[in-house]
Order: C-alpha cells, then structure tokens, then sequence
C-alpha cells in the first residue's frame, strides 16, 4: 500500500479554516461600500443635472429661432398694415382686398403661434411694452398716456416679443 503524502505538503489546497492573510475589517468594509454608494448617488445627481440642462438649452435654442423668424413676420406685417393705411384708389379695390386677405393670414398664423399685439393706445405707458419715440406735449391726454402708436408691439405668450413703438403725452 502507499503512503499517503505527509500532512501539510503543499499538494492539497487551503482549507476554508485557513485563512491567507489577515481578516478584512467589517468597518472597513462598510466604509468602502459607503464610500461607492456615495459616488453613485453623486454620478447619478451629476447626470439627471446635466439631461436637465441639455433639454433646457434646447429648448432655449428653439425658442429663440421660433423668436427670430417671428420678428421677420412681424416686419411683413408691418409692410402691409403701412399698405394698408394708404387711401386706395378707385381702379385697385381688388388689389386692397388681395393684400388685406395676406394681412389677415399672417395675424391668424402669428396668432395660432401664440403671438398677440399689445393694445398701447390709450393705456398709460409701461417701458415693460413700450419704447416712447416722441414725448408731446397735450392738454388733453393725460401724463404718460400714450397717445400713438407708431410701430405695433407683440407678445408671445406672457414674454415680450417686440415692444410697441409709442408717442407719450406730457403735461
């Protein structure tokens, strides 16, 4: 019969009672896991921060070319109410129905973007909607009121998209 090899020769592997080194610290286990869970908790607030910017600068970017490309309607509204505000001749009525039709067209579609005219005249003034051009003198307005309008102002939504350019009465 042979021999069984001697006890403690190298050949068979470490029994689980036997430790390799010496035993991790359960505190500095915790500590450890704290310690990721933490990081985690941070890469995570990090990241819902960062989404939440990138969407908000997306949506300020499509605001502000929603914005540009009103403002240039806006100049073609202003083309036709100043077309408008010439007598017609007699030989053009159909042209002034044409170009009135156009003109209500670009309201509609302005107005189904959300984009409405601030009523300027008679109120008094708000440098919040108005940019005052001329200051008259008036005795029969009172301080401050606007007594014309020279260029329509325009609002989208509760944000000033153009202000109405206005005359002021002045005592």
């Amino acid at each position: 019969m042979g021999s069984a090899p001697p006890f403690g020769s190298g050949d068979e592997p470490p029994t689980e009672d036997a430790p390799s080194g010496p035993p991790p610290d359960v505190e500095t286990l915790q500590r450890e896991r704290d310690d990721y869970y933490d990081r985690l908790l941070r890469k995570s607030a990090e990241f819902d921060n960062f989404r939440k910017r990138l969407e908000r600068e997306r949506r300020e970017q499509t605001d502000q070319a929603i914005v540009s490309l009103l403002l240039e309607f806006l100049s073609i509204v202003d083309d036709f109410e100043r077309a408008l505000g010439v007598d017609a001749v007699d030989s053009a009525p159909g042209f002034r129905k044409g170009v009135e039709l156009i003109h209500a067209k670009l309201l509609d579609m302005l107005r189904k973007q959300g984009v409405r005219p601030i009523q300027a005249l008679g109120a008094d003034f708000d440098p919040n909607v108005h940019q005052a051009v001329v200051h008259e003198a008036s005795p029969a307005h009172r301080e401050g009121e606007v007594i014309a309008e020279l260029q329509r102002g325009y609002m989208i939504g509760d944000r000033l998209l153009r202000p109405a350019l206005v005359k002021v009465a002045k005592a």
